[in-house]
């Protein structure tokens, strides 16, 4: 075996070469520190990124790649131990990070090695150069234990046909890179990112011959792979810096042509990564420093790429793009790391026995509600024969009354650290371990030490007896015992495989003859001590309890049954003590002592300490269970007392909803998360925004009759059953139990009976919530505006008042976009709220949302934890967005301090959903996917269903159009939707006037091929042609009191940019032209040099408020 091994390392004497000349270090512990889960290798004391977790435990580190939040921990005085890892970032490591050298071992790729009697591999992970996946052979008593730690990595398919990847299928553990385990994400490949920011550079360099420069975003070791592309496929060099060109010579691209330091032979320049702007919590652009940037070396356009995977939304059809001016930035899908459909394509392909999440919240404790979420998203991907096989093998041992560890799956690792401190003295225990087990045997049977040939049918057959549910027959045993050769763990296997078959075999063929072998004894039918040896201790008889409610009558034998043996109740009564079987041997006394008390004042064994196997899975028992829960929930309500009263605080709810709450509680056996899901979905706030609205819709029982009688036809109702509640107590609740109906087809949607408020109230924020919460997962467009159209329609009808805000809220803003009036509040702001109002931390909100990716969805999640002695008064729209103006309106010292208490106000008012869209109004990104092209057309749906005129249809479509096309004319609100609930379905853009001091959208021309295709497009008709000046579009407006505003194209004012503009316009401006709107373009002329018309670049270069060079203003059209 060891001429397999290329290379076989001792880690103590590559250590110990390695302190010579160094003091004296402490020699390593014996048990291991609190190390979190993903960071070290079971069985092991490999430490794998894991260095500000050093201590003298260990001295065998690993790194899996040179990125700073791997290799934490690491400074020039690291002296704490071996770092493995691979030659390059063994190389980045010496000399970047200046660390000592002795202390680096270098390792190969795809190579077996052996270290310290374990055989490791390092395979490439596609990540960053240098970045490797190390894989683990843990020799065991049985063979090896193999782990997988993928490090940040990039699956591609290449990786399937590596040999020496495909040994460790089946894997007891990959420890996986989980940055993207979300279904949300769902970006492209890295070649098609690359093809899209080599396309754009080349487009763009061939329509603007000229000063363009290309900026990419990169980290210090990271995205080189982008840069080699661009240089090699655009044939032109990459500007980097000097720190850069260092790196990128160890990784052995720095000679090759491609890199230069020479800033001014490069068009293409690599900035650092916030260069460009922000990506956390949401992208945030820098135009400020990109112009600073462009105006410092005299270009006339700047385009930028920022390559992550955190900006992609899968609704997107094309890669975002934020422009202003002649700025752009592109946000490039370009991730080094796995996306969601390629992590479960790895898993499938390893198919191991679990998953250990290496990124996210919570990850470094293994059953961790995170840790768990993520695992659900490979459920069917792992090898769940072999955990079946460990879990039934343990048992088996059990039933033998061995005393051995169940060498079950080693993910967790929590569960193991116990066992691991006493690993020194295992050995010289096991033998004291299985002397203090006791074996009892029966009179009619032989102590005996064969194996399991040697056995006896009958004694087999009690074995598998013990693994197997109580109606399995005699007959169904010996064929599962014969057709896996007398195995017992294969048997069982075999048998849950085809429980549904042996359970229909076996209803059939039961007779009045026939009980179940592990069935209830008589305590006087077996004399204790005639089946043991003179020196045996008596064997106490264990009693089932009766599943009649008095649990004091035994069921009788019937005649000719089969009676259990002694030995087979003993060893049921074993299963109980197993968990005192393995304490140590000093504890067992002290145990023992005080057991033998607790014995002689109790004969009898509770039935839950005793649980078959049966009871480990989700099974419904066939004997009396239905009786036995009825029993249970006096108890079970007064145990979960607890848990309800934190399902109310949850919810915002009160004590009408206490009966309500325990239901759901109860279905889900205490656990409040799983309590809370069901809460959500049979009430209709997570169904109801993915079903059809022709489907099945679950109301409340005040409630069913009212809407069938509505609708006047019957609606399929999904029937559960609910706890006799006063009809009055589900009314007063129905507010809070997240119904919304805006779902349903229009002609269905009631806007006064499925609202959540009366006529008369404000309307509640809540039904925007609910409304934003259905769009968000709403793909198609028709149905996120029906969805939208019956929001409006109940607004209409109960708050007409409330319909502008609640436009705007749509929209995202809180005024028109030429007032320039913005919200001003900063992510720190919004996080520094949340922390306040949900008593979390900064540290956890970012470990949110590295997992979760939204700020919103982070909020959302945070709120559970929010407590308040008294529920404060419901949101509504008109105050939500009176109090979004408040905070815009915020200025001078203390100013931030303000926003943010207003803003823990909002936050501690919010119910249901309304925290996750509150949060992202904050932060300006909604995410519903509603425009102004989907929310206005909705509104005029909703006044149009709501109007009594019989062709609802035609004025649906005559008055969506006509109120997008007053918008274009007019783009204010304010303005246009009083206009429109006044004159409902008549209205007519016709009726607006253009208003001096609102821009108007501007009519863009199309851009053509050629002179062919404008003959072609114009045949037989009369058109004209003008000259294309070389300057800024603006828009020139005189307001009643003489004053003058500039706009330019979208909508911006400009006025400050154009001073002498605006004095020229003063002067030619005839007395009697009180009001009027100009379209024009502004041109730069340099009188001065024989009245040469300047370029458009110079003119936007030139300095808010210069006046040194002479605007002109040609080609106007007067709009107003």
């Amino acid at each position: 075996m060891a001429g397999d091994w290329q290379t076989t390392i001792n880690s103590a004497e590559v250590y110990k070469e390695a302190l010579k000349g160094q003091a004296k270090q402490s020699q390593p512990a014996k048990s291991p520190p609190s190390l979190p889960l993903p960071k070290r290798i079971p069985k092991t004391s490999f430490i794998i990124d894991g260095f500000k977790y050093a201590s003298s435990f260990s001295i065998c580190y690993f790194l899996t790649h040179f990125h700073s939040d791997h290799y934490e921990g690491l400074t020039p005085k690291w002296s704490k131990g071996i770092i493995f890892c691979s030659p390059i970032t063994a190389q980045l490591l010496i000399d970047i990070l200046n660390l000592p050298k002795q202390f680096i071992h270098p390792l190969p790729l795809s190579q077996r090695l052996l270290i310290d009697d374990a055989e490791v591999i390092l395979l490439d992970a596609n990540h960053c150069p240098g970045a490797v996946q190390f894989l683990f052979k843990i020799p065991n008593r049985s063979g090896f234990q193999k782990y997988v730690h993928t490090g940040d990595f990039r699956y591609c398919h290449q990786m399937k046909s590596v040999s020496l990847l495909n040994e460790f299928s089946g894997a007891d553990a990959i420890f996986l890179d989980t940055t993207y385990c979300h279904p949300k994400f769902q970006f492209p490949s890295q070649d098609e990112s690359i093809d899209y920011v080599v396309d754009v550079i080349n487009r763009i360099s061939f329509e603007n011959e000229g000063n363009v420069l290309f900026l990419v975003a990169t980290y210090i070791v990271g995205k080189e792979r982008i840069l080699v592309e661009i240089a090699r496929r655009c044939k032109r060099k990459v500007y980097v810096d000097s720190k850069k060109m260092a790196i990128l010579r160890v990784l052995g691209l720095g000679e090759g042509g491609m890199f230069s330091e020479d800033m001014s032979e490069c068009d293409v320049h690599v900035v650092g990564w916030n260069v460009l702007g922000e990506t956390w919590p949401y992208f945030r652009p820098n135009f400020v420093k990109t112009r600073e940037i462009m105006e410092e070396g005299k270009y006339s356009k700047v385009v930028g790429f920022v390559p992550t995977g955190w900006t992609y939304e899968v609704k997107r059809k094309t890669f975002d793009v934020r422009s202003k001016d002649s700025i752009e930035i592109h946000l490039v899908p370009y991730s080094e790391h796995s996306n969601y459909e390629e992590l479960r394509e790895y898993v499938k392909f390893l198919k191991p026995k679990s998953i250990i999440p290496t990124v996210g919240v919570d990850v470094d404790k293994y059953d961790s509600k995170h840790a768990n979420a993520m695992r659900k998203h490979f459920a069917g991907l792992l090898d769940e024969m072999a955990i079946k096989h460990e879990f039934l093998l343990g048992f088996k041992r059990i039933s033998r009354g061995e005393n051995e560890s169940v060498e079950c799956l080693e993910a967790s690792d929590t569960i193991m650290q116990e066992h691991e401190k006493n690993l020194s003295n295992m050995n010289s225990q096991n033998d004291v371990e299985e002397e203090n087990v006791p074996q009892f045997q029966c009179a009619s049977q032989e102590s005996s030490s064969q194996d399991l040939s040697e056995i006896s049918m009958n004694e087999t057959i009690q074995e598998l007896t013990d693994c197997l549910p109580s109606w399995v027959t005699r007959h169904q045993m010996i064929g599962l015992l014969k057709d896996s050769g007398r195995n017992v763990v294969e048997a069982v296997s075999n048998f849950y495989e085809h429980e549904t078959e042996f359970h229909a075999v076996a209803s059939a063929s039961t007779s009045s003859n026939f009980v179940n072998p592990v069935t209830l004894l008589d305590k006087d039918c077996v004399d204790p001590k005639a089946s043991l040896g003179k020196d045996g201790p008596p064997c106490k008889l264990t009693e089932y309890e009766s599943a009649s409610p008095s649990n004091q009558n035994v069921l009788e034998l019937a005649p000719g049954s089969h009676v259990p043996t002694l030995s087979q109740t003993c060893k049921l009564s074993s299963v109980g003590n197993l968990k005192r079987d393995a304490i140590s041997p000093g504890k067992r006394k002290k145990s023992t002592l005080m057991n033998k008390q607790s014995k002689k004042s109790s004969t009898k064994l509770n039935l839950e300490k005793q649980h078959t196997i049966t009871k480990f899975f989700t099974k419904m028992a066939p004997l009396g269970s239905k009786e036995n829960n009825e029993t249970a929930m006096p108890k079970e309500s007064e145990m979960y007392k607890e848990v309800v009263d934190k399902f109310i605080q949850v919810v915002n709810g009160d004590n009408t909803l206490r009966s309500h709450a325990l239901t759901f509680i109860e279905e889900a056996k205490g656990d409040l998360d799983v309590a809370l899901d069901l809460y959500y979905t049979r009430l209709g706030v997570e169904d109801t925004e993915k079903e059809n609205c022709s489907e099945t819709i679950e109301l409340l029982p005040s409630q069913r009759n009212q809407r069938v009688s509505h609708s006047g036809q019957d609606m399929e109702v999904a029937k559960r059953e609910e706890p006799d509640t006063d009809v009055s107590l589900l009314d007063h609740a129905s507010d809070r139990l997240g119904l919304s109906y805006v779902s349903l087809p229009p002609e269905r949607y009631s806007p006064v009976e499925d609202a959540c408020w009366k006529d008369g109230q404000a309307a509640p924020y809540i039904h925007l919530a609910r409304t934003f919460d259905l769009v968000e997962d709403e793909k198609g467009k028709i149905k996120a505006t029906s969805i939208l159209c019956n929001m409006f329609r109940s607004l209409l009808v109960l708050s007409p008042s409330d319909v502008l805000p609640a436009v705007y809220l749509c929209l995202n803003k809180i005024a028109p976009d030429h007032e320039n009036m913005e919200l001003n509040i900063g992510s720190s702001t919004v996080v520094a709220a949340l922390e306040e109002a949900c008593g979390t931390n900064k540290s956890r909100i970012r470990e949110l949302y590295n997992s979760l990716g939204d700020l919103g969805d982070v909020a959302q999640l945070c709120r559970q934890s929010q407590s308040l002695l008294v529920a404060p008064a419901p949101l509504t729209i008109r105050g939500v967005y009176d109090i979004l103006r408040k905070i815009s309106v915020q200025t001078g010292s203390r100013s931030t301090t303000r926003k943010k208490n207003i803003i823990v106000n909002l936050m501690c008012s919010c119910r249901e959903k309304e925290m996750k869209f509150l949060v992202r109004t904050l932060v300006r990104n909604l995410r519903i996917g509603a425009m102004t092209r989907t929310v206005l057309p909705a509104l005029a749906q909703a006044i149009a269903m709501n109007s009594c005129s019989s062709e609802r249809i035609e004025n649906i479509k005559t008055l969506s159009a006509a109120v997008v096309e007053a918008y274009n004319i007019i783009p204010d609100l304010n303005i246009l939707i009083p206009m429109l609930l006044e004159k409902g379905t008549l209205f007519s853009s016709e009726a607006l006037l253009m208003v001096p001091g609102v821009p108007i959208k501007p009519m863009l021309a199309k851009i053509a091929n050629g002179a062919s295709q404008i003959l072609k497009t114009f045949e037989n008709k009369a058109f004209t042609c003008e000259y294309k000046y070389d300057g800024q579009r603006a828009q020139i407006h005189r307001l009643a009191d003489g004053t003058v505003h500039v706009f330019s194209r979208n909508g911006d004012k400009t006025t400050s940019r154009f001073p002498d503009l605006v004095n020229t316009i003063k002067e030619l401006c005839d007395p009697a032209a009180e009001t009027f709107i100009l379209d024009a373009e502004v041109v730069a002329i340099d009188r001065k040099n024989g009245g040469n018309l300047k370029s458009f670049q110079e003119l936007s270069s030139r300095e808010r408020g210069n006046k040194d060079s002479l605007i002109s203003i040609d080609n106007i059209k007067v709009l107003y």
